[in-house]
């Protein structure tokens, strides 16, 4: 995994994603080919960064909407999920990047199913290898 997604930034309700290398073969061990899990609908990872969540329009009353808005007043739901979080997600919302010869995955809320989240603070180093 990456060390530096210190430059990332997850923008509104999304989600980074570090996808889990899946089952390659069977509980009695017999090898799946590519072609049988890439077409799983529902695909499991481990979060590492998540967006602010989804921003909440302005009720300050005003009366000019094209002027500059200050970003520091801008105010965000936040997001159920955490850093840390195993996430399962739908494949079709999953938008595939590649980022210093990793690959990640990008999920907006709407498309993570359930998330299994430890108590005690986890340490992504120990995870991700």
């Amino acid at each position: 995994m990456a060390k530096n997604l210190d430059k990332l930034n997850v923008i509104g309700d999304r989600v980074l994603i570090y996808p889990d290398s899946g089952q390659d073969r069977t509980s009695s061990g017999l090898y799946l080919p590519p072609t049988v899990t890439e077409k799983e609908s529902v695909q499991g990872g481990y979060v590492v960064a998540v967006g602010p969540g989804t921003p909440l329009a302005s009720t300050e009353g005003d009366d000019d909407v094209w002027q500059a808005s200050d970003s520091s007043k801008v105010k965000y739901i936040p997001l159920e999920i955490e850093v840390g979080d195993y996430a399962l997600y739908l494949k079709k919302f999953a938008i595939d990047i590649k980022y210093q010869d990793e690959k990640y995955i990008i999920v907006p809320m709407s498309g993570i199913l359930v998330v299994e989240r430890d108590d005690d603070s986890i340490d992504l180093s120990d995870i991700l290898k």
